[in-house]
């Protein structure tokens, strides 16, 4: 695990998986499955904030 990305604690439901979410001091924003955080998506703050917007206004909800 890549030591200069701060995680932030873990994100679970009920019977998922389990996300975690992390920064570096370079402005990247990574996104990676608890216990895999050795190999995270990785982007900018900017494309995460992006992405987590969208979700928040329902565009992933097909995949639910």
């Amino acid at each position: 695990m890549r030591s200069d990305i701060t995680w932030e604690a873990p994100f679970c439901q009920e019977g998922s998986a389990c996300f975690r979410l992390g920064t570096d001091s370079s402005g990247n924003a990574y996104i990676a499955v608890t216990g895999q955080e050795s190999t995270p998506l990785t982007d900018t703050h900017e494309a995460l904030r992006a992405l987590i917007l969208e979700i928040k206004a329902g565009k992933a909800d097909h995949l639910l």
